[in-house]
């Protein structure tokens, strides 16, 4: 049997890869956006195999890309939430007068 790629498999490793280097180098944002996309493209490339899995190659792509979504999309709410402590703490300064001069 002649064994075909299976649709979308190289955009979720793409994707996986993207939302990794995203949150890393640039933002978070984006890297959220970019395992949003390879989850779901990973989501229908899943049902696609398993409705003829002897037809489809590159499988293992699929779940490589799914677990680089999960890592760049834990990666992104790590940094979303430090983002968030460091202006927190910036408006707690600023509200409550804080001395930022350093002398005593």
């Amino acid at each position: 049997m002649n064994q075909q790629p299976l649709p979308g498999a190289s955009t979720v490793l793409t994707m996986g890869i993207l939302s990794i280097v995203g949150t890393l180098i640039c933002c978070g944002p984006f890297g959220a956006i970019f395992s949003i996309i390879a989850l779901v493209k990973a989501k229908t490339a899943n049902q696609l195999y398993q409705e003829n899995p002897e037809g489809y190659s590159d499988y293992s792509n699929i779940k490589t890309g799914r677990i680089l979504a999960y890592i760049g999309l834990g990666l992104s709410l790590v940094y979303l939430l430090l983002f968030i402590l460091y202006f927190g703490f910036i408006v707690a300064m600023i509200s409550s007068g804080g001395d930022w001069s350093g002398s005593y």
